[in-house]
């Protein structure tokens, strides 16, 4: 992707970045699944430390 940021300087120093929308919803895009893909990560982590718990007892202790 690239972008075309028209940069903002406020008194000789770089105060803000203005994108074009479509670059922006891009970027807001590819950072939402990355936070997915993290979450997914983490998720995955902490299911390796949990026990299982067999179908059978979790019929048996619904009731089912």
């Amino acid at each position: 992707m690239e972008l075309h940021p028209q940069i903002i300087e406020k008194e000789g120093k770089k105060e803000f970045i203005v994108l074009p929308f479509d670059e922006y919803q891009e970027l807001t895009s590819i950072m939402h699944d990355y936070e997915d893909l993290m979450d997914l990560r983490t998720a995955k982590a902490e299911a390796k430390e949990q026990q299982a718990i067999p179908l059978e007892k979790v019929i048996s202790d619904l009731g089912l």
